[in-house]
């Protein structure tokens, strides 16, 4: 398992599985159980995804021991504020069935992300959380946080995949050692992705998927990537990316296909403000 270090020096797995929009327990938990069985060590969910009881209760039927399994989960815009944070981190490790998280992430750059992140360094100083960070924070409200407070989050996960590959946004969290975590990073199948002639023709190559061959990427690129399924074969598909290497011209075609702009959240669109304002 490739393994990433943080700015804080916790060592985090570059693939996990994700679980966004798995709402159905029974669904998570097989999916969640599937993934670790394959070889998973990361796991990604949120309060927002409505799926923490699920995800918990998966790892504990997996008996898989705690310390050898990297839960990261998010604190969602309706517990804003330091107050807010404290009391979603806490039912977040009822339903985690877990003492404490290895990253805890803030879901949103909205609402009073400064009261969030104090009471996230606070858990974080006190043992609670390895590692703690952002997501979705583009370039001005990263760099705000950063300045603002004690503690640089070590990850900034945003949507990022090879239509939209975060090339500015990255060149910042370099400058301050954030490491990026792309979700959405198969683009949730937009634009033809996995019948894309660049991608397709680089699988043939070594017999491998556009999935795998993005997957790959990532790695080559030292992105943390947290691909989603709830079929067991492609859950394989997407663990399966450790016995091929793309060449330096192969990183470059992929590199080409970068429209240099979202395709699944626009963050800066006022629009989406209210929208995510709205949702309980």
């Amino acid at each position: 398992m490739d393994t990433i270090k943080l700015n804080n020096g916790v060592e985090m797995p570059l693939l996990g599985f994700g679980v966004f929009q798995i709402e159905d327990f029974k669904e998570c938990e097989e999916s969640v159980l599937h993934a670790l069985k394959t070889g998973y060590r990361l796991i990604d969910t949120a309060a927002g995804y409505n799926n923490e009881e699920a995800v918990g209760s998966a790892i504990q039927k997996s008996g898989i021991d705690r310390k050898d399994i990297f839960i990261s989960s998010k604190v969602w815009i309706q517990y804003d504020g330091y107050e807010g944070t404290k009391k979603s981190f806490e039912e977040t490790l009822e339903k985690l069935q877990t003492d404490y998280l290895d990253l805890f992430l803030i879901h949103m750059p909205f609402g009073d992300y400064h009261g969030m992140w104090r009471a996230m360094e606070e858990l974080y100083k006190e043992g609670k959380i390895k590692a703690i960070g952002v997501c979705n924070f583009l370039e001005d409200r990263l760099v705000d946080l950063i300045l603002t407070h004690d503690v640089a989050p070590a990850i900034n996960q945003v949507e990022l995949h090879p239509f939209d590959q975060q090339q500015s946004l990255r060149k910042v969290m370099d400058k301050y050692d954030v490491k990026a975590m792309a979700w959405g990073p198969l683009a949730e199948g937009q634009n033809q992705i996995f019948s894309n002639e660049t991608l397709v023709n680089i699988g043939k190559k070594y017999n491998k998927t556009a999935a795998q061959v993005i997957i790959r990427w990532f790695r080559e690129e030292d992105i943390i990537t947290i691909p989603k399924s709830v079929h067991p074969e492609r859950i394989e598909e997407n663990f399966a990316v450790d016995d091929f290497q793309l060449t330096k011209d192969e990183v470059k075609e992929v590199e080409a296909l970068d429209l240099k702009r979202p395709l699944i959240l626009d963050v800066t669109s006022l629009d989406e403000v209210y929208r995510l304002h709205g949702l309980v």
